[in-house]
């Protein structure tokens, strides 16, 4: 059903799928580092049926810096949804990084509640993506633009949860400096031709392997479930399964998990 559900996700953000009415609505809001994500699901099935995005340069791991750029952009995709739905989407979830700070979290909050949301709830995104991949016992890895979040389940109950410095942004400035690139050059260059991308970044992954390792001293006997954007790259998760010599599970449309998991958080 997973891989199903992000299909159907992805079939709506690219524009093949067509937006389907329902009854309620209730949306997730992924405040992204590199993107802002807007997915609507249908409340009765919590099957997806709208999603949009936008580039997004208004936060830097999970802090919002430009809270007006961040309420528009949002604004935006509400506003997109609404149209394309012929209803109002009022009830949402909005994602934050594991551990930042509380005020941190709550700005998150206020730029939906800014965009014209009037029900919003927080939650984290490694939790988020847990109910899109329903891991019971696993380590789940959100590597976002600005930071990785790790999160373990046993049991299919968080047992611990952390997260550390290092996302796409940083891989983009490896790229960036090797290719003698910008880091939208570079951004855009790991996704035309990542054959060329991936031996230079390897030192970038291996980073964020050694993070997921420190993380998790006492789950090296559990596989690891990727989710985010930013390792969306062929081969990605070789480097880090061997690294750390673990089972690595990856996702078709990882961009979506965590996303399609925040609105599931919506009331």
């Amino acid at each position: 059903m997973t891989a199903e559900t992000l299909l159907a996700a992805a079939a709506e953000l690219h524009g093949s799928g067509v937006a389907r009415p329902a009854a309620r609505v209730r949306a997730g809001v992924d405040l992204g580092t590199a993107s802002c994500v807007l997915v609507v699901l249908d409340a009765g099935t919590d099957e997806p049926v709208w999603v949009g995005s936008e580039p997004s340069g208004a936060l830097r791991d999970g802090v919002v810096v430009d809270f007006a750029a961040a309420a528009a952009t949002v604004r935006r995709l509400k506003d997109r949804a609404e149209d394309a739905l012929g209803t109002t989407v009022d009830t949402a979830a909005t994602g934050y990084p594991p551990c930042i700070p509380v005020g941190d979290a709550r700005a998150c909050a206020y730029v939906c509640e800014s965009a014209g949301f009037t029900d919003v709830v927080l939650v984290d995104e490694v939790t988020a993506a847990q109910r899109t991949l329903d891991v019971r016992d696993g380590v789940v890895v959100d590597v976002g633009g600005g930071s990785t979040g790790v999160g373990v389940f046993r049991g299919g109950l968080l047992v611990a949860l952390d997260d550390r410095p290092g996302g796409g942004h940083h891989l983009d400035l490896i790229l960036a400096g090797a290719l003698g690139l910008s880091t939208s050059e570079a951004e855009e260059r790991k996704r035309t031709h990542p054959g060329q991308a991936l031996p230079i970044l390897v030192p970038g992954l291996q980073r964020v392997a050694e993070s997921v390792r420190l993380l998790t001293p006492d789950a090296a006997d559990l596989p690891l479930h990727l989710a985010g954007g930013a390792l969306m790259i062929p081969g990605a998760c070789d480097v880090l399964a061997k690294y750390l010599e673990r089972k690595v599970m990856t996702y078709s449309h990882a961009l979506l998990v965590t996303p399609l998991g925040i609105a599931r958080s919506a009331p």
